[in-house]
């Protein structure tokens, strides 16, 4: 189950990432209920969709954490 969740904030991500207010909401939720190796990939995933849409940068600040 743990894995559908991981793969649900991705979704989640990827549909809110028009909006950088939403973004970092979601980025801050993904953080509090994935597991601590889902958010080592998660970083990478949020790293791409930076990538793609650099304005989503601010967000960054919470996968320093």
């Amino acid at each position: 189950m743990a894995r559908a969740m991981f793969e649900y904030t991705k979704t989640v991500l990827q549909k809110v990432s028009f909006d950088t207010t939403l973004f970092c909401k979601e980025v801050q939720k993904a953080l509090e209920r994935l597991l601590p190796y889902e958010v080592e990939e998660l970083k990478v995933y949020i790293e791409s969709l930076v990538q793609q849409n650099p304005k989503l940068d601010q967000c960054l600040i919470y996968l320093n954490t």
